[in-house]
């Protein structure tokens, strides 16, 4: 295997392995089945972090390029995302084919088939419309965005809520929590979540996260030494961009973060920082004031993955509703 990073290089290091290691996979030199190195002797190699090998082999797992096996590591699975759809294609027609031989078998011709799956289709749909539930964040501003997603992917009533909600639990929020049929929140709040809810009874599912990666390249094309500004709304979101940018490959990044909302504040931090940072919460109204400066939108978005599993879950459970 060939690998090569180059430290100056405006694309991020671990965006290079990635890539580096799908042109192993496409030129032959990777075939499947084949072994990788471990983090630690893959970051050896290249002498960079182990982090950053992580997050390459992360985002080669979510596409169905490398698989890891617990106690064995991780070998070639792929050559890319269209061998993966594939694959799950050809097991839904499996399903499929089965289903149909079975109707036929009772007697049923295809086209009653067709309306039997069209019907069943259209009750999970109903199913997903009459469900209310809360997603729960360290901070409103992710809380909103995600519960808007997740809204619009699942067709489900999802409300927001932060983990400070669920420590004060106020009139509003026992009500939001009392009308939810089940509980959302990020993988990493999910056992605090389930500490907080545990006198409710209710089913608590967790969800990925993933950084946005044009985001993470736009910063990396700037020059060492560059001053950024970060404007959000929450120390926590702040948190969470810095550890992005670490896994990155980006730990030496100069930044500013602040929560403030003070325009005077606001203006120092923008005039005495080169490139300004926001979160999406933030966006509008630190554009009104940057006008000369360049503003990147670091934003989250959820794992499609989880998404279909929680999806998944729901439509298999009987007690839902």
């Amino acid at each position: 295997m060939n690998i090569s990073i180059d430290k100056k290089s405006s694309v991020p290091i671990y965006i290079q392995v990635k890539n580096q290691i799908m042109n192993e996979i496409k030129n032959g030199n990777l075939k499947i089945g084949d072994k990788m190195p471990t983090e630690r002797e893959l970051a050896k190699i290249l002498n960079t972090s182990r982090n950053t090998i992580s997050a390459a082999y992360n985002l080669l797992e979510s596409e169905g390029v490398l698989v890891s096996y617990q106690g064995k590591g991780t070998f070639v699975a792929e050559e890319g995302t269209t061998w993966k759809q594939q694959n799950v294609k050809e097991k839904l027609f499996r399903i499929i084919d089965l289903g149909l031989e079975e109707a036929l078998e009772l007697g049923l011709n295809p086209k009653e088939f067709l309306a039997l799956v069209q019907e069943r289709i259209n009750e999970k749909e109903e199913l997903l419309k009459n469900i209310n539930a809360v997603f729960v964040e360290c901070n409103i501003e992710q809380a909103k965005e995600f519960a808007k997603e997740l809204s619009f992917y699942t067709k489900m009533n999802v409300n927001p809520l932060t983990i400070a909600h669920l420590k004060e639990r106020d009139e509003k929020t026992e009500k939001l929590l009392k009308d939810a049929h089940l509980i959302i929140a990020t993988f990493n709040h999910v056992n605090e979540v389930k500490t907080l809810t545990s006198d409710l009874n209710k089913e608590v599912f967790g969800v990925a996260i993933n950084p946005c990666l044009e985001a993470i390249v736009r910063i990396a094309r700037y020059p060492k030494g560059t001053k950024y500004a970060l404007l959000c709304l929450s120390n926590e979101f702040a948190f969470k961009v810095k550890t992005a940018l670490t896994s990155a490959g980006l730990d030496a990044v100069d930044i500013r973060a602040s929560t403030s909302k003070k325009a005077e504040e606001v203006k120092e931090i923008v005039d005495t920082s080169d490139v300004i940072i926001v979160s999406p919460g933030r966006r509008e109204d630190v554009s009104k004031i940057a006008h000369n400066k360049e503003i990147i939108s670091f934003d989250y978005s959820l794992d499609q993955g989880s998404v279909k599993a929680i999806m998944s879950k729901i439509i298999e459970s009987k007690n839902i509703l």
